[in-house]
């Protein structure tokens, strides 16, 4: 009965409850559309991190990662090697020679990460083919081949075929340089890390430090899933080295992800907040224009909590008629988005390769918090009729019907 008649009331003024109702959905859609672009552009600056710069799980000797010393080197690497060969959730590993020094050319100098890789190996783990923006990738038959990043080599003008000095510490702490020739270019669209990390073959890079094993050991797995298993295992089968997640090993990613979760769901709290003003003016409006009507049901019976469930239910039924449309609207919109991108690089493009992140973004529909934004919702639907109901209980019944 209350349900009729709640429902009939609403429809008393199409044109104000269908501007509420196309409210409440232009509400839903745009913070389920920003929750969206979110969750699209942590998903790629986590794949991008896995895939392309640390992987899933990397594997040094203790202590290395505090000052790169060239003489730490890993033990037992034949034995990590073989059980990473025979494990079924690893996809591909490479063994990796890593120094710190300073890189010299006519131009100036700058200090930078020099990684010496397996080409063969690093395709598999990081893809540094697919790296390469211009030149080639490390090429087998030239050992003193060096790859840079792109913003690297525009900073000091380093030209491919161009010719530079690497200079670092070797195992015995004696100062070592070596010359190397330009052969190609790397961009993974963070700026950072093109303007840090240069590549040259591993065997070169371990011939210069003097160390006959490996500094660290990059894994990455066939799925996302396995990783917690994974590296328990590994630290179980290998106690002497230090396993750490990309979590750890980036942990400004591991942050901003959770930075940007809680950014996301305060711009949502602030759409449904400004949302709430509307409702709250439209409810006042209707019990307002039926003062008479409600003081007539309060004379006939209806006690004041009725009173307050009858605005509470009518403001429930304008929310909810909005809250498919919003998703349904948002669920198709960021499918079609989810292909075509956002190009937002004649914006800031700049700033998002800064941080990391790709200038062109592909949304995806939010699932695991389709939950927090409908009770969000209805919380702000029951908080927005709180006020209307408390004055529609507050008439009394002859001094209504008297208006």
């Amino acid at each position: 009965m209350k349900l009729t008649m709640a429902w009939r009331n609403v429809w008393r003024n199409r044109t104000r409850s269908l501007i509420i109702m196309a409210s409440v959905a232009i509400g839903v859609f745009a913070g389920v559309f920003v929750l969206g672009i979110y969750e699209g552009m942590i998903r790629a600056r986590v794949r991008k991190v896995i895939d392309w710069e640390v992987g899933h799980l990397q594997i040094h000797r203790p202590g290395f990662s505090e000052d790169y010393d060239a003489g730490v080197t890993l033990f037992g690497t034949a034995g990590i090697e073989a059980f990473l060969q025979h494990h079924p959730s690893v996809r591909a590993f490479s063994m990796r020679a890593i120094t710190l020094g300073m890189l010299a050319n006519a131009t100036g100098s700058a200090g930078v990460e020099i990684i010496g890789v397996s080409v063969s190996d690093e395709k598999l783990t990081s893809g540094l083919d697919r790296k390469v923006m211009e030149g080639q990738v490390l090429r087998m038959a030239h050992p003193g081949d060096i790859m840079v990043g792109k913003k690297l080599a525009d900073k000091l003008g380093l030209r491919i075929g161009g010719r530079l000095v690497l200079t670092f510490s070797d195992a015995e702490k004696n100062i070592t340089a070596g010359a190397f020739k330009v052969c190609g270019y790397h961009r993974t669209n963070n700026d950072r890390l093109d303007e840090r990390v240069v590549y040259v073959h591993r065997e070169t890079l371990k011939r210069y430090l003097g160390v006959a094993g490996y500094h660290e050991v990059a894994i990455l797995l066939q799925a996302d899933e396995l990783l917690e298993a994974t590296e328990k295992e590994l630290q179980q089968q290998f106690p002497q080295a230090e396993v750490k997640t990309w979590k750890e090993n980036s942990p400004e990613t591991d942050l901003m992800v959770g930075t940007v979760n809680q950014y996301s769901y305060i711009i949502v709290i602030i759409i449904m907040i400004a949302l709430a003003f509307g409702i709250v003016n439209t409810m006042l409006m209707s019990v307002l224009e039926r003062t008479r009507e409600i003081g007539m049901l309060n004379a006939l019976g209806m006690n004041h909590a009725q009173v307050f469930r009858l605005v509470v239910m009518e403001t429930l039924m304008l929310t909810w008629v909005g809250v498919p449309v919003g998703m349904a609207t948002s669920w198709l919109m960021l499918n079609y988005f989810s292909v075509a991108g956002i190009d937002i690089s004649s914006i800031s493009g700049a700033v998002m390769s800064g941080f990391g992140f790709e200038s062109v973004i592909y949304p995806t529909f939010p699932h695991a918090q389709v939950g927090s934004i409908v009770t969000i919702v209805l919380v702000t639907a029951l908080f927005s009729s709180v006020f209307p109901s408390v004055k529609a209980m507050k008439l009394q019944p002859a001094d209504a019907l008297r208006q």
